[in-house]
């Protein structure tokens, strides 16, 4: 599972997420990819099913970029106990992305495999997604 090796602070606070995303916003090294539409917390376990799911259907052609990584400390208290004794302890990891941000990119296989395999991570996220195509990309001249 996706987590950092060492963080600064154990904990951290909720802050806000609201506008597009400024950066990750554009397709940096695969030819296809996908881009979210909403404003979410998304977990490891929730991007590496996404992962699996992608280098399955890929058969492991081809290269996969994973653009988003969770980074943020998300705490929890347990069940049923009251108010007040302070912030929970850590539970897991998160990583928030705003609408624009390029989640993951493909390269190396032909466009139905890429929109196959990006469809099938979509289904893992919480998020809606819109599939991405590089600007300059040839579909008259696919090489696999």
């Amino acid at each position: 599972m996706l987590q950092p090796k060492k963080t600064r602070f154990r904990r951290s606070q909720k802050g806000r997420m609201k506008g597009n995303a400024q950066r990750g916003n554009q397709l940096a090294f695969g030819s296809f990819g996908i881009k979210t539409l909403q404003s979410k917390w998304i977990t490891g376990r929730q991007i590496e099913a996404a992962r699996i799911a992608v280098t399955r259907y890929m058969q492991r052609q081809g290269q996969v970029w994973v653009r988003i990584f969770p980074d943020k400390p998300i705490t929890k208290k347990p069940a049923e106990v009251r108010m007040g004794k302070g912030k929970g302890s850590p539970e897991g990891f998160v990583a928030p992305v705003t609408p624009g941000r390029i989640l993951f990119e493909i390269e190396g296989v032909s466009f139905e495999v890429a929109k196959e395999a990006l469809r099938l991570a979509a289904q893992k996220l919480p998020v809606t997604t819109k599939f991405v195509v590089r600007r300059d990309y040839d579909f008259n001249n696919e090489t696999v």
